[in-house]
């Protein structure tokens, strides 16, 4: 495969910074390309002020000393992936809390000859990633350092938390065993002593936290995976795994199942165009969720209790919807009688 020009510069530039000696074969040998294009790439090194020294004794080409890239031994394309991953995830709109990612890619970038360093930047300014909506967790900074800092030294911590599934604030003390980015927040993975047992909270929802002088042991057999089982996305329910098979239309079909959505899916498309999309999850609440975001698109066929619920949550849905164009059009004067309140009988 032919290289774009700037990525074979910073391969051909790795390979000599290797501290080994090589001929304009070899070079190219390596680079994949003609001895033409190696001379020509040899020239634009020296024209970008690479020390480049040849021997020719023995006809070989070397670094005088100096090293561009740090001594990692990055290959180009490692390199170009670094910074195209530190300069999006830490820019102008980073993942919470990586913003220190983008002055990593620009002291990666100083390592490099001014020329080669331009050609990356444009090459860099011409990839770009675009994240789902996400908490900023514009006032989370020290909390998400303070768990940082409490899973190194294995120290518990008081925490006091907003929860939503319990609607109120609630105290308990945490050993933290996992920080984990999903979707749109900072999750922490923990035991929680009021619930005895392993629970996530999320960054943006601990209101104070303080350090303790207790210590704690993450569990030897612990692992994310085995926590979070088969759940659709963070919360595992209690009981059996449940099998789910949803039909999406013809007009979704297609977009369904180019997405890896769950490590356990199963997808087949029909005769018709549609698509027959089965999963194991631990728990319905999650991707019933999910199910009414594609609206008339998608039946659930199994479970019996997932197709009641969406149906549940679909009824109440048009329930609200119709109400508010009740009121609506009543306000407007817009009811037929027939759907008008009726008046009371004068009785006196």
């Amino acid at each position: 495969m032919k290289l774009p020009r700037v990525t074979r510069l910073l391969q051909l530039l790795g390979i000599l910074q290797g501290g080994k000696t090589y001929n304009v074969t070899g070079l190219a040998q390596a680079c994949g390309v003609s001895r033409r294009t190696i001379f020509r790439d040899l020239d634009v090194l020296r024209e970008a002020g690479v020390p480049l020294v040849f021997n020719e004794e023995l006809g070989h080409y070397y670094l005088n000393g100096r090293n561009f890239l740090p001594p990692t031994n990055f290959t180009a394309e490692e390199a170009l992936a670094l910074m195209v991953l530190c300069h999006e995830l830490g820019g102008t709109s980073p993942l919470p809390f990586l913003a220190p990612a983008r002055s990593a890619a620009l002291k990666l970038e100083s390592c490099l000859p001014h020329v080669l360093r331009e050609h990356v930047r444009e090459l860099v300014g011409s990839v770009e990633i675009r994240l789902e909506p996400k908490n900023p967790l514009t006032d989370s900074g020290s909390v998400y350092r303070q768990l940082l800092d409490a899973i190194g030294k294995r120290q518990e911590l008081r925490i006091e938390y907003q929860s939503f599934a319990e609607r109120e604030h609630i105290t308990t003390r945490l050993s933290p065993y996992r920080l984990l980015f999903s979707r749109r927040s900072w999750y922490c993975i923990g035991r929680s002593s009021l619930h005895r047992g392993t629970r996530t909270f999320n960054v943006g929802r601990i209101t104070t936290l303080t350090p303790l002088a207790t210590s704690y042991q993450i569990p030897s057999g612990f692992s994310l995976e085995r926590y979070l089982g088969n759940a659709w996305h963070l919360i595992p329910e209690p009981g059996p795994d449940r099998d789910v098979v949803i039909r999406f239309d013809p007009l979704v079909a297609g977009n369904v199942a180019e997405v890896s959505w769950h490590k356990s899916q199963r997808q087949t498309f029909l005769p018709d165009g549609s698509l027959e999309f089965r999963v194991t999850v631990s728990g319905i609440q999650e991707i019933a969720w999910w199910v009414l975001g594609y609206g008339d698109q998608a039946e659930v066929l199994e479970p019996l209790e997932l197709r009641e619920l969406v149906q549940q949550r679909a009824r109440r849905m048009c329930e609200r919807y119709h109400a508010s164009a009740v009121v609506t059009a009543a306000a407007d004067g817009q009811l037929e009688p027939s759907v008008r309140r009726p008046r009371k009988r004068d009785t006196g």
